[in-house]
């Protein structure tokens, strides 16, 4: 497993009975998480004083915030030379998986230590952080995912991390389509990313189911990858899906036409309480070897 262990702005203070109590930057708030399934204490009543918000789910579905101290509508948090906008989503997001971490450490420093200019396309982009992370690191970057309210909220994280604005495309769009339509325009990329979700929804209502549909978008990556890639990264947070399944992908596709290496695993974040580790979704990777 890969741990995140390089935060100082964030951090899990404690985890117990489906609930996780985590600090952002000053703002301390207390989530769900399905994997949380052992009892560490009552957190709300452990740490009441110390929490600023408490995230409810509805038995209807969704679910809502309730606020125990004021806080502001959207607050940053660093990360190294990166800096984030959180703010409160529905659906208990803040815009920010620190988990993530491990993967912008290592797109990151393959980036860097490449030597030459890099062509990243980061698919279901989200708010940006791994967009960010590679733009910071020199390179060129075209980020893609289906809801406008993401690409504001990237364009707030590249302002905030004082990247390089000139080298960033945004581009609000259904990936399938845009992928087949990167085909036909001939345009190619040194690294891909993708973070795609079990199940959504394209710019048009275009569906995307990840058991259907992941094997034949990534061989469609394929197919614009330049004739000497750096990267190419799939996670995943789909409940079931093992991270082998992401391995067995790469074989069958990516590691037939280009020599390199493949791995894959859980990544986790650390619980300050008791020296614990949370699973937070899985990866799967292939790397050149330069």
């Amino acid at each position: 497993m890969l741990v995140a262990t390089d935060w100082i702005d964030y951090e899990i203070i404690d985890a117990s009975n489906g609930q996780k109590l985590e600090r952002w930057g000053k703002i301390y708030l207390l989530r769900p998480d399905p994997q949380i399934v052992w009892d560490n204490g009552n957190l709300l009543e452990k740490y009441h004083g110390m929490i600023d918000a408490v995230y409810y789910r509805s038995t209807k579905g969704g679910g809502h915030w309730e606020n125990l101290k004021s806080i502001p509508s959207s607050w940053k948090i660093d990360y190294k030379e990166l800096t984030f906008n959180i703010k409160q989503m529905g659906f208990k997001h803040t815009g920010l998986f620190p988990e993530q971490a491990v993967n912008w450490n290592f797109m990151s420093n393959k980036i860097k230590k490449s030597g030459r200019d890099i062509k990243v396309l980061n698919l279901f982009a989200y708010t940006g952080g791994a967009s960010v992370a590679c733009l910071k690191a020199g390179a060129h970057v075209t980020h893609v995912d289906s809801s406008r309210g993401m690409i504001d909220w990237c364009k707030e994280n590249v302002s905030s991390s004082k990247c390089d604005n000139s080298k960033m495309r945004y581009l609000v769009d259904d990936v399938v389509k845009f992928v087949q339509r990167e085909i036909r325009r001939g345009n190619k990329y040194d690294a891909i990313i993708m973070d795609p979700p079990s199940y959504g929804r394209g710019t048009n209502g275009e569906v995307w189911d990840i058991e259907k549909n992941l094997n034949y978008l990534v061989e469609l990556c394929c197919k614009i990858l330049s004739d000497k890639p750096l990267f190419f990264l799939i996670n995943s947070y789909t409940t079931g899906l093992s991270s082998t399944v992401l391995e067995n992908i790469l074989k069958l596709t990516i590691n037939k036409k280009y020599d390199g290496i493949i791995s894959c695993g859980e990544i986790g974040l650390p619980i300050k309480e008791n020296n614990l580790i949370l699973p937070c979704g899985i990866y799967g990777r292939w790397e050149s070897n330069e």
